[in-house]
């Protein structure tokens, strides 16, 4: 399993349209194969910055099952509009304790 997070800054003002789409966006992403999980989180001392969280059996899994995909255009076409930017995108693993 892996873990993207991005990054994602929104245009002032924009945050309540961007959670409104996010709720609509969520139905997509999460029908992706390969995708177990989706959490977006929103910042307290920066409310315009949102974090998102999907996991996913893979990064493979990520860019050929949703990235690939129309989904994925659709998914943007929804979200996008509200970015200040582009959102900045990692992978990650579990540290075993």
């Amino acid at each position: 399993m892996v873990l993207e997070v991005a990054l994602i800054d929104v245009l002032p003002g924009h945050e309540d349209g961007f959670a409104a789409a996010y709720a609509e966006a969520h139905t997509i992403i999460i029908a992706a194969e390969g995708c177990r999980s989706v959490r977006m989180t929103r910042g307290i001392e920066s409310p315009s910055r949102f974090v998102l969280l999907v996991e996913w059996d893979s990064v493979q899994a990520h860019e050929e099952n949703f990235r690939a995909t129309e989904a994925f255009g659709r998914w943007r076409a929804l979200i996008g509009p509200h970015f200040a930017g582009p959102p900045r995108v990692e992978h990650f693993v579990d540290v075993p304790a």
